[in-house]
């Protein structure tokens, strides 16, 4: 193998794999990811489905990269820290967090865990140590380093993973986020999810490098690349870093090889920049069905699982929604709440303006 060869566990369809490379796991963990990335799919395609009816306002996809943040979360421990992109529900959903306390945070109603105060898909879980979401790009990168150095110092045995589109790679918190992990050797894992596009912009446009993962060797650690639809070999590539990172041997960049299957959000039309050919052969690589292939191959999975599964998911996303709708927006007074100790008389004044608009 050269040194940036993407790393693959899956063959093809599926249907055939490397034992060698092959991660070690028992059928109900293999399940459970399996599981966790069609959730991902199904809730996806709702919350497009309710931006386009005007039920919500704003949607962030994540068709055809549910590998890569699935797999990833699944190699961490509960108790580690994980910096999310705006594409990767899938984490928080494998450590316990419901469709339904995600559905609400897309309405931004009262049962918003964020109180209605962060757009669609900014997601927020204290209990599954799963940060807060950004609309900036890469600010999280940053954050990720000093948690994990924090970690490092306290000895805790934690991690911290973070993870960014290709575009993030641009800006500069991503290289002052990779420059202090690589010098304080801080037990982080960067996650790349380079699905080939910043919004419209192709990564031609994006870097003069031959991959993403080489931009480690100028911070001084490992860089590697793996199959992004494959998420065995995600899962494999990010089991090794954690065990790395947690051992005290410092951080590691995974640029994940993949593809947008879908607009960039809701707000984004892909068929203006998007080679349609390029888009059907990105699809025969669809991550849930060559895993889904792997698993009947392996005898863990039939089609009357995936029948129950199915029925299961969607319903469980119908009835959220259904509370969702039912479910009145926030106080106003939440505008202000929780934010100042004792509110200035002039955001009283706008306050008591906003009222008198609403009512």
């Amino acid at each position: 193998m050269t040194k940036y060869e993407i790393q693959t566990v899956l063959h093809g369809d599926g249907s055939s794999w490397d034992k060698a490379r092959e991660p070690q796991l028992k059928d109900s963990e293999l399940k459970a990811i399996y599981e966790t990335m069609v959730r991902v799919r199904l809730l996806n395609e709702r919350g497009m489905n309710l931006q386009r009816q005007g039920r919500i306002g704003f949607y962030i996809g994540s068709e055809g990269q549910e590998a890569v943040h699935v797999g990833a979360g699944a190699a961490m421990l509960p108790n580690d820290w994980y910096f999310p992109h705006y594409r990767d529900p899938g984490v928080a959903l494998f450590r316990g967090a419901t469709i339904e306390s995600m559905v609400h945070q897309l309405y931004g109603n009262a049962k918003d865990l964020i109180k209605g105060r962060q757009m669609p898909n900014h997601f927020s879980f204290k209990d599954q140590n799963y940060f807060s979401i950004s609309s900036p790009l890469t600010v999280r990168v940053p954050q990720a380093v000093g948690a994990a150095y924090g970690m490092k110092l306290k000895g805790t045995k934690q991690v911290a993973m973070t993870s960014f589109g290709d575009g993030s790679t641009s800006e500069g918190d991503f290289h002052v986020g990779l420059n202090f992990a690589g010098v304080w050797k801080a037990p982080v894992i960067f996650l790349c999810n380079n699905n080939q596009w910043a919004i419209s912009v192709p990564s031609h446009q994006q870097t003069a490098s031959e991959t993403y993962a080489q931009k480690a060797e100028a911070y001084g650690f490992e860089g590697i690349r793996v199959d992004g639809n494959d998420v065995l070999a995600v899962y494999a590539a990010a089991k090794m870093a954690v065990d790395k990172a947690r051992a005290g041997g410092g951080p590691t960049l995974i640029e994940c090889y993949t593809f947008r299957m879908g607009p960039h959000s809701s707000s984004d039309d892909p068929k203006r920049y998007v080679d349609p050919n390029e888009l059907r052969a990105w699809g025969e690589k669809d991550p849930i069905a060559r895993y889904r292939n792997y698993l009947v191959k392996k005898g863990a999975w039939d089609e009357h699982q995936e029948e129950q599964l199915l029925t299961q998911v969607k319903d469980e996303i119908q009835k959220a929604i259904e509370v969702a709708e039912a479910t009145p927006m926030p106080d106003v007074d939440l505008l202000v709440e929780d934010v100042f100790a004792e509110v200035p008389w002039h955001l009283k004044q706008e306050l008591q303006e906003l009222k008198e608009s609403v009512e």
